[in-house]
């Protein structure tokens, strides 16, 4: 026997070494069972005490962040903010005034014209012109040498201050009356600006030419205004004018032309031109190329709404320009043209500078073709130039090349 056992025995007497071993398995294991279950108690603790770490950490960072936008807020609103100093009662105050945000206009498409609605802008012609209606005739002998839609009758705009002046001159009040402008003249139709501010003084014969050369509204109106019997007896006298004119198309509401109500149609208006012709100071007026007047101590400078008259190779006796929406780009003129002298109409033009680049082009051939009997060059020859919509497009190559 080994020497171990002999020990072993003598511990544990003559018990046998199995039910030993199994009494020393069993403590173990109901020793080691609690220590498990303590460790699992452990790490079950330790799990749930980091969740609510975590959980504290996001809190912790959820008002880091929030502070940091409103931060972030403030200083845009410092920067959009400036101090301003002002006087309260005598005293100096520091006012802090916020800056407005700035407002994106909204886009508004432009309003057709009554002659696009009415369907004149698809109305060819042999010079391919711009204006849905036009017409050119010779003054003296008064043949028609081009026209279309000549009947037509549209809102003629500014054109109507030829009328205004040929009521003026008629009237035979003082030029040298000194008028003042007031709120009455202000713009209520079209909301169109002014640089004669309420309370500018100027003659009776200032404002005319403003009205003519310039095309002032508030200049025009004030002219009617003045008129004995004030602006309705103005317009009246307007309709007479017409009326012994010959001018049965057309109808007048106001002096200055702002409102569409002001309509005419192109035989009529080269009657008017005809008659304003004869008027010396009318003739002179519309072709001034650059004027000042001194509105409330300040000099104001004006120039002529006719490009055609500050430069370019033109012979021209009288014009008038005019613009509204409804009435689109107009054009009147008297010019001698190849030794002939001619009246021009052009209304309802598309684009600022096509209705004098149709005046061109009608020039041109003019000057290339000197009687309609003897054309030159492949330019057309008969009066009657209007082709109907849809129809042939005679696009004349030498002005076509040029870009007139």
């Amino acid at each position: 026997m080994f020497r171990s056992d002999s020990n072993f025995s003598r511990f544990f007497g003559s018990t046998p070494l199995s039910a030993v071993a199994a009494a020393v398995l069993v403590s173990v294991s109901m020793v080691a069972v609690p220590v498990a279950e303590a460790a699992t108690k452990a790490a079950s603790t330790q799990k749930t005490t980091k969740k609510p770490a975590k959980a504290e950490k996001k809190s912790a960072a959820k008002p880091v962040a929030k502070s940091a936008r409103n931060a972030k807020v403030a200083d845009s609103d410092e920067r959009s903010a400036r101090k301003v100093v002002v006087l309260r009662k005598g005293k100096r105050h520091v006012v802090v005034a916020q800056r407005a945000a700035p407002v994106r206009a909204a886009f508004t498409p432009s309003k057709p014209s009554l002659g696009e609605a009415m369907g004149l802008r698809d109305t060819d012609d042999a010079l391919a012109l711009r204006s849905s209606v036009a017409l050119v005739m010779d003054q003296n002998s008064n043949e028609v040498l081009f026209q279309k839609n000549a009947s037509a009758v549209l809102p003629i705009a500014s054109i109507t201050k030829l009328m205004t002046a040929l009521v003026v001159m008629d009237s035979r009040l003082p030029m040298d009356e000194v008028l003042t402008i007031s709120e009455e003249d202000r713009d209520t139709e079209k909301h169109s600006s002014s640089r004669l501010r309420f309370g500018t003084q100027l003659t009776r014969q200032e404002l005319l030419l403003l009205a003519l050369m310039s095309s002032e509204n508030r200049a025009a109106s004030a002219l009617g205004r003045n008129y004995p019997g004030g602006l309705p007896a103005f317009v009246q006298a307007m309709n007479r004018k017409a009326r012994e004119l010959g001018m049965n198309d057309s109808h007048f509401v106001d002096s200055s032309g702002l409102s569409s109500s002001n309509v005419s149609s192109a035989t009529d208006l080269v009657r008017m031109v005809n008659a304003a012709y004869r008027n010396p100071t009318i003739r002179e007026y519309s072709t001034q190329t650059e004027h000042e007047v001194n509105v409330l101590g300040r000099t104001q400078h004006y120039v002529s709404t006719n490009r055609l008259v500050r430069g370019g190779n033109w012979e021209i006796g009288l014009q008038k320009t005019g613009f509204i929406s409804e009435a689109g780009q107009c054009l009147v003129m008297q010019a001698r043209v190849q030794g002939r002298n001619v009246v021009m109409v052009f209304l309802d033009s598309a684009g600022k500078l096509s209705r004098f680049a149709d005046a061109n082009r009608v020039k041109e051939w003019l000057e290339h073709s000197p009687s309609p009997a003897a054309p030159q060059r492949g330019f057309p020859s008969s009066p009657n130039l209007t082709q109907g919509p849809g129809s042939a497009h005679a696009v004349l190559a030498s002005q076509q090349s040029r870009g007139i």
